[in-house]
């Protein structure tokens, strides 16, 4: 006589994490992009209107909204803006914030090339290796309520705070490096969500200066702005 055995079911699915950020807020600060994107500076990028994906996570690292302002943009830019927020988020705190921007020339390797006398690798050479990018959320549309991770280097990402506390970041993609720092910097403003403990806005190092302390180089000589 065969043993019967009654095991309890498995659960089929596990339910999603909550973003932290209210949605009101979330939801606030992406609507910003619209009139952002069409600013009659361009944001000094190639595009006018920009074309702009939009991401936002919160303190966590858990995506709570992803956007884009016109159907051409770039379909890479979704992974980059996600990436962008993250990186904001992940490496700024209550003492220090850090915008993408900020990270470039830490983050360059060593050149010993004749053309500019050599230099050495920044002090954090090797972090694009770190907290890589879930490939699972590339597809167009996920991600959602997950953790993608990912990290940036060049413009285009913010932290947001908010009571002197880092909530979480923004990111965005789909111009020039710079552009992206100028309209994720403008969308934070008016979103309020700026009162960062010091400036993180982007440093333009002059054009064939060599990397070093918080500079970024030029993306579009004569039309890059300082938002």
């Amino acid at each position: 006589m065969g043993l019967m055995v009654s095991m309890p079911a498995l659960a089929t699915s596990v339910e999603q994490e909550t973003c932290s950020i209210p949605d009101g807020i979330v939801n606030n600060l992406q609507a910003k992009l619209a009139a952002v994107v069409k600013l009659p500076d361009a944001n000094g990028g190639l595009f006018s209107p920009n074309l702009m994906w939009s991401a936002v996570v919160d303190r966590k690292g858990l995506l709570c909204s992803v956007v884009r302002s016109d159907p051409d943009a770039w379909p890479g830019s979704r992974s980059i803006a996600i990436a962008k927020a993250s990186t904001a988020n992940n490496f700024s705190n209550s003492q220090l914030a850090l915008s993408t921007a900020m990270l470039y020339s830490f983050t360059q390797p060593a050149n010993s090339g004749p053309a500019n006398g050599g230099f050495p690798a920044g002090s954090l050479y090797g972090l694009n290796n770190s907290n890589p990018f879930n490939p699972m959320f590339q597809e167009q549309g996920s991600g959602l309520r997950e953790v993608p991770g990912g990290i940036i280097t060049f413009g285009g990402g913010v932290p947001l705070y908010a009571g002197g506390k880092v909530i979480g970041g923004l990111g965005v993609s789909g111009d020039t490096a710079c552009a992206d720092h100028a309209i994720a910097f403008r969308m934070r403003k008016l979103a309020g969500l700026d009162g960062t403990p010091g400036s993180d806005n982007i440093t333009y190092l002059a054009v064939g200066e060599l990397p070093h302390d918080f500079g970024h180089p030029h993306c579009h000589i004569g039309k890059d702005i300082t938002p």
